[in-house]
């Protein structure tokens, strides 16, 4: 379906601040964060795109999402936390609450990006909310993301938790791994042991050569399940230690 002009142009950063409620004091903070690298291709003179933005507002969530879930669910183990937190922040999942809010209409594209549907894309989508948060951060601070994106997070809370579990952990990994354009995981058994009727299986799962789980179980895909779920762990205390460095 053609676009029409309107939906060409879009919203303003004015408009969207409106629409959703955000309260942006700095508006060119918050047009910083509807800016995407295509539209600084095509319009030299304008300002900053939103990759700075985009980093910060991936360490926020982080954050966010993980203190949430801490408070919610006491019940919850660490690596349970860590299943339902990965889920939280996936591309996936980020570019469904930019859609809840229409970004895609609000975000500063290039023509080029516009016409190949970029508007729609879930990677782009996943990395202007990211920055939208980045924005929002810095200008009214930690309470005022929480605020914004609490209704939001609890409903997808409840999604992912439909039939009392967070989601298959092999799953969560692979996605983890598409989202950063690298290599799926390999996964290998490396030990059997016992009688026919009750072998155990060790398997370890690695990713890249540099980070890997190992899990046992009685069959492969139960071994493999827990492989998967150890590696998560691992990423993510990687991530909260680089985090610190930084």
């Amino acid at each position: 379906m053609k676009q029409s002009a309107g939906q060409e142009r879009g919203e303003t950063p004015r408009e969207f601040n409106y629409r959703v409620g955000l309260g942006f004091k700095n508006q060119m903070l918050l047009t910083r964060a509807l800016t995407h690298r295509s539209f600084i291709n095509e319009n030299p003179h304008a300002l900053e795109d939103n990759e700075r933005l985009e980093f910060l507002g991936d360490a926020v969530l982080d954050f966010i999402v993980a203190a949430w879930l801490y408070h919610h669910y006491p019940e919850m183990t660490e690596g349970e936390l860590t299943l339902v937190r990965t889920a939280l922040v996936r591309t996936e999942q980020l570019a469904e609450f930019a859609r809840q809010i229409d970004l895609g209409n609000a975000m500063r594209l290039g023509q080029g990006e516009i016409v190949s549907g970029g508007r729609r894309r879930d990677a782009l989508l996943c990395a202007g909310f990211e920055a939208l948060i980045g924005g929002l951060y810095l200008d009214q601070g930690i309470e005022a993301v929480e605020m914004f994106f609490e209704p939001y997070l609890s409903q997808a809370v409840k999604r992912i938790l439909v039939g009392g579990h967070p989601r298959d952990p092999k799953s969560l990994l692979q996605e983890w791994t598409q989202a950063r354009g690298i290599n799926p995981p390999e996964y290998q058994t490396v030990q059997e042991t016992g009688p026919d009727h009750e072998k155990v299986f060790t398997v370890e799962v690695t990713v890249e050569d540099w980070v890997s789980g190992t899990g046992v179980g009685y069959s492969k895909r139960e071994a493999s399940k827990r492989a998967a779920q150890q590696a998560l762990g691992l990423l993510s205390a990687m991530n909260h230690n680089h985090k610190k460095a930084n």
